[in-house]
């Protein structure tokens, strides 16, 4: 492991103490994905402090984006009202500072490198850890050129996420493992996001595969939106990413509160299923 990556590994964000609390308890985490801006940035705020009421052990804030080419069509349209409500990045960077004065849960930026890029990496890296958040992961950020990226995050003590499909060889894991922090985020299947009614058979084996070279945290995302998929994952995963389900409900609401609430009772049915399951970490520990 490279002198950077080791540093991050050591360096104890409000992610890495979650998954330590978490492993302690052998629970598994729920990561919980909203587009911020969805419906405004205000009702974001709102939203997302129900969210951390009712379970959700780290917050994914996604950053709009006009060209969401990993995103499915539910993300997709959350990100088009997003930005048709005039949010920007400097206005996600401000809702952060606002959520760290009320809650401690730890918060990823979840985004496209462009937005960033406008706004200069080491001006984003350190607005974004001043306002309170804990990690940023770029999706179409490779590995192979992020060595920038990754510097000027982690000058600011910001955890860097990288993604890891099932068709990565041994190869990539290696290279994506040695960039990241905090944790690394597993795509349980191939395509974009959204909700699916079953998990890939070669799941389980992928994880495993990843296992062999990391150490941090690892986390299953795309298609999980139900309590049986959770359960399923514990002592697979050391956490789950709900994404899609959780925006389909602020679609689908009528007004902020019913938003919040809809989007809290999901979150709660899922951390429970959850809490059934168990962190691999927790196994190994």
């Amino acid at each position: 492991m490279s002198d950077p990556a080791r540093a991050a590994t050591q360096l104890k964000t409000r992610i890495g103490r979650k998954f330590d609390e978490l492993a302690y308890r052998s629970e598994l985490g729920l990561v919980a994905y909203l587009t911020a801006g969805d419906p405004s940035i205000d009702g974001t705020e709102q939203i997302v402090l129900r969210m951390a009421e009712a379970g959700a052990d780290v917050i994914e804030l996604g950053i709009p984006f006009s060209d969401p080419v990993a995103d499915g069509p539910t993300i997709q349209r959350a990100s088009e009202r997003a930005l048709c409500a005039g949010t920007t990045l400097e206005k996600v960077i401000q809702l952060v500072a606002r959520l760290r004065n009320k809650t401690e849960v730890p918060v990823v930026l979840f985004g496209y490198f462009n937005p960033i890029l406008q706004m200069g990496l080491e001006k984003f890296a350190k607005r974004a850890s001043t306002a309170g958040a804990d990690g940023v992961l770029v999706t179409d950020m490779t590995p192979e050129e992020s060595a920038e990226h990754c510097s000027a995050m982690r000058a600011s003590g910001l955890d860097t996420v990288f993604l890891a499909a099932p068709t990565s060889t041994d190869e990539r894991l290696n290279r994506i493992a040695r960039v990241s922090s905090g944790f690394l985020y597993v795509i349980s299947r191939t395509g974009v996001t959204g909700a699916k009614d079953s998990l890939p058979e070669e799941l389980p084996a992928m994880v495993r595969r990843a296992r062999k070279f990391t150490q941090l945290p690892i986390a299953v995302g795309f298609g999980i939106s139900v309590p049986a998929q959770v359960t399923i994952l514990g002592g697979i995963a050391d956490a789950v990413v709900v994404g899609s389900s959780l925006v389909g409900e602020i679609e689908k609401a009528k007004s902020v509160n019913e938003a919040a609430k809809n989007a809290a009772a999901r979150v709660r049915l899922l951390k429970e299923a959850a809490k059934h399951g168990v962190s691999r970490r927790g196994l190994d520990e």
